[in-house]
């Protein structure tokens, strides 16, 4: 995210379906290139995995989070450190397509780390080409980890071929955020100053010229110019709300059009100048909310320590939904194995046992504005009195991630050539059929591409 956010294993059970071939059989520095990912990185690795870590309670860790979120993750790698013994040696990698690279490679070349963060959105492109080892459920159970602990939107996500390759952090949806005072005024909130419902594309645009009038300005902030990621982000959440999500299984790509069509008008509608500015990159969509002159923002929930450092008074609650049924944009932090060829068994169940921990910790993740994937954690009386986390925690129920694939998900540029194909018609210069064209073009172009970085062999 966003942020700008083992004991080393068990072999299979018997009868365990075989782990797929390991990728670096196929993985070439050719394919790094024609991916845009070697860039050097071979020789940085050096200084990140290495041999052997040591005692077999050493657990070394990639991570991708600094600032807020890195201090965060700190203090609970510490609060486990001393609950466990078990040294977890953190190293910090800047987050993008670098570290997924580096991650790849560092499952490739023999030399990966017993415990690593990956993006949900992303597993599609390192499961089946072995760049991960799975879980062991048993182990996970054996330290209080259960599938029924998580929401099963995530669960599922986190499985390929019948395994569990990613043990879920959180979900960190795309929500809106509003100042209570603003929408008080604007006589948007019910008797438990909460939002009121908002059902349908034309209440959601009468909101924002209520808002608006509030402010003096606009009514809702959207940051997207020059970005790679709003715009999909707030189209893919809304589009699934009336649709299914799409399939990249095949060759060909299926889009409901006229469900793609409303979403698209729809947003060509808020960027009118007065329920949205249709001009703000990212950090003017931020500055917009925060000065006051709009009353309501759509953003990750990863903003939530900005606001709350600007002492607005915040409310908060998922996307409304305006084309059927609730869905929300989202991506989930993960914990993953890279692949071992001879994981040490010791210090895999230490990995196993320290990833527990960390889940029973993530109320300190919780203040920052992620939803905790561990159901112990949100269903705790101290996470309802969370406010405004525990107004959006229910789209970790209806999350709805990149449609998976080795070219989606966070980092990757599917994102950005998606949010390529809708500008010029939210912008108002094309027809939706233009946009649907280009996203369905591009997205059949990847579909017809091999893995650079490796296919299972």
């Amino acid at each position: 995210m966003m942020t700008r956010s083992e004991p080393c294993g068990r072999s299979p059970a018997p009868g365990a379906p075989p782990l797929p071939p390991l990728a670096r059989r196929t993985l070439s520095r050719r394919g790094l290139l024609s991916a845009g990912l070697y860039g050097g990185l071979a020789a940085s690795l050096a200084g990140c995995g290495g041999a052997a870590a040591g005692a077999s309670q050493d657990v070394r860790f990639w991570s991708l989070f600094s600032g807020g979120d890195g201090a965060r993750m700190e203090t609970m790698l510490e609060a486990v450190r001393q609950e466990t013994g078990i040294d977890i040696r953190n190293t910090v990698l800047a987050w993008g397509a670098p570290y997924y690279t580096k991650l790849a490679m560092s499952s490739a070349g023999g030399r990966s780390p017993e415990l690593a963060v990956l993006h949900l959105s992303r597993l599609a492109g390192y499961a089946p080409g072995g760049f991960l080892d799975p879980w062991d459920l048993d182990l996970l159970a054996e330290f209080d980890v259960r599938e029924e602990h998580f929401p099963e939107t995530v669960w599922q996500r986190a499985q390929h071929d019948g395994r569990l390759y990613a043990v879920p952090l959180d979900t960190h949806p795309f929500v809106v955020m509003y100042d209570i005072d603003v929408a008080e005024r604007a006589r948007l909130l019910d008797a438990d100053a909460k939002l009121v419902p908002i059902t349908s594309p034309q209440e959601f645009l009468a909101a924002g010229r209520a808002l608006a009038e509030v402010t003096g300005d606009v009514g809702v902030s959207f940051g997207f110019q020059n970005d790679t990621s709003q715009l999909w982000r707030l189209f893919y959440g809304l589009y699934t709300q009336g649709a299914p999500e799409w399939d990249l299984t095949g060759s060909t790509l299926e889009v409901d059009r006229d469900v793609a069509t409303s979403v698209l008008e729809f947003t060509a509608a808020v960027l009118d100048g007065t329920v949205a500015d249709p001009s703000l990159d990212y950090t003017a969509g931020l500055a917009t909310f925060i000065s006051g002159r709009a009353g309501m923002i759509l953003t990750g929930e990863w903003e939530l320590p900005a606001f709350l450092d600007a002492e607005i008074p915040l409310g908060a609650s998922p996307v409304p939904t305006m084309f059927g049924q609730p869905s929300a944009y989202a991506d989930a932090h993960s914990f993953v194995l890279p692949h071992q060829d001879a994981p040490d068994p010791q210090r895999r169940r230490a990995t196993h046992e320290a990833v527990a921990a960390l889940l029973k910790e993530s109320f300190t993740w919780a203040e920052a504005g992620h939803v905790p994937s561990y159901g112990p954690i949100v269903e705790s009386p101290a996470y309802a009195e969370l406010e405004p986390q525990s107004d959006y925690a229910p789209t970790a129920g209806f999350a709805v991630l990149d449609p998976a694939a080795w070219f989606t998900g966070a980092g990757a540029n599917f994102q950005n050539l998606m949010t390529q194909a809708m500008l010029p018609t939210v912008e108002g210069s094309a027809p939706p059929e233009a946009a649907i064209d280009g996203m369905v073009a591009r997205v059949e172009e990847l579909l017809a591409t091999p893995n650079p970085v490796g296919e299972p062999a």
